[in-house]
């Protein structure tokens, strides 16, 4: 394996989070890895009106990129909890696909029967991928 991505430290408080991305990179560095300080980004979810403790998520004595949205295993996840970025998003990957496949849809040489099946197989999935969570 030469890498891995999409992984996901939880914790209530920055430190808490400083400790376990230390811990992390300890644990990767030990199997012969290395953790990308250009790829680690946080984000800090704020679904309420309260005050958190200020201070940064640091990793090595770099500090760690924040960031108000970002995409995880396809979805966009946005800091105050709204779904608009991931429904922008997957519109857009619906709109790309349609775009790809107007070739086969608009042929008319093409059964419409088949059309109908390369629309559920290849352009809704796109639309809809992560819905179901």
């Amino acid at each position: 394996m030469l890498f891995a991505d999409d992984v996901v430290l939880v914790d209530e408080s920055r430190a808490g989070v400083n400790r376990k991305l230390e811990l992390w990179r300890r644990t990767l560095e030990s199997k012969g890895f290395r953790l990308s300080m250009t790829k680690t980004e946080y984000m800090m979810c704020d679904f309420s009106a309260t005050r958190h403790e200020g201070g940064d998520v640091s990793l090595d004595g770099q500090v760690v990129v924040q960031k108000d949205t970002f995409r995880y295993l396809g979805s966009m996840l946005q800091k105050d909890g709204d779904i608009d970025e991931d429904v922008r998003h997957r519109i857009s990957a619906g709109w790309l696909k349609w775009r790809q496949a107007s070739g086969i849809l608009c042929d008319k040489r093409v059964p419409q029967k088949l059309k109908g099946k390369f629309y559920r197989i290849a352009i809704r999935p796109a639309m809809l991928y992560g819905a179901e969570c």
